[in-house]
């Protein structure tokens, strides 16, 4: 009769064990990896795409960009030329407008090749004294000075502009405009001194760039002869074309 309670109290200490054991089944379930693999890669994917369309996206907003900016200097470009057109028809107008927007390479002097190869990056708003002086020896060495368009977008602002510094009758010979020239050399500031280490063709398509040669360049205020001088004993890629210009502006200072 004793043996009862003891069998009693192993039946119970089984139980509560069985109990235990389907607590803990429950509690910690087996972790199906196969499955948390499989949502991770989804998750993976769907970043890999969503990053994908980004790019896509920024790569279409920034050619969007380039053709706008492009078309925008096109669009200058020709207004320069109708205004110019228009322009020489004025009795009071004594300038060569069509020459002054050609392509760059027709106004380089002659016997220095036939693209720009130096190239004084100015403006009308310099003041008239340091732009005269800048055109006059930049023509006696052999180079060009380029302008990027219509002051305030007026023919008639041009020649005002330009009777402040030329003589009666005077066409300037060696000042153009074209806007190409400031985008291909990334100028933003004027007077900019430029001499390139040999010839290069101007792009004028929407889409494409010109692929300027190796060159030196300088800016401030500071004589033609100052940049020529420097360039030439630089030694940098421009050092060999910038000395020619110099011995050229030399021989012909008084």
């Amino acid at each position: 009769m004793k043996t009862i309670p003891h069998l009693i109290v192993i039946a119970s200490l089984s139980s509560l064990a069985a109990l235990a054991g389907a607590s803990a089944q429950t509690a910690e379930p087996d972790l199906d990896v196969a499955a948390i693999r499989a949502r991770a890669s989804a998750g993976a994917s769907d970043a890999d795409a969503l990053s994908a369309n980004a790019r896509a996206r920024a790569e279409a907003l920034a050619r969007d960009a380039r053709t706008s900016a492009s078309e925008a200097e096109a669009h200058a470009r020709r207004f320069t030329r109708e205004a110019a057109a228009s322009a020489k028809h004025d009795p009071a107008s004594t300038f060569d407008f069509d020459r002054m927007v050609a392509d760059a390479g027709t106004m380089t002097s002659e016997g220095m090749g036939e693209a720009p190869r130096f190239i004084a990056f100015a403006s009308l708003s310099m003041p008239p004294a340091a732009l005269r002086a800048m055109i006059d020896d930049v023509a006696k060495a052999g180079g060009i000075v380029a302008l990027r368009g219509l002051p305030r977008n007026s023919a008639k602002a041009l020649t005002d502009a330009l009777a402040k510094i030329a003589k009666p009758g005077e066409q300037l010979d060696g000042v153009g405009i074209d806007p190409r020239l400031f985008r291909a050399f990334g100028i933003e500031t004027v007077p900019t001194y430029v001499v390139t280490s040999s010839d290069f063709d101007l792009c004028d398509g929407f889409d494409c760039r010109t692929q300027v040669p190796p060159h030196d360049r300088m800016s401030g205020n500071v004589s033609a002869a100052y940049a020529l001088e420097t360039f030439a004993h630089g030694g940098g890629p421009g050092a060999l074309l910038a000395a020619q210009h110099l011995a050229r502006l030399e021989r012909q200072d008084p």
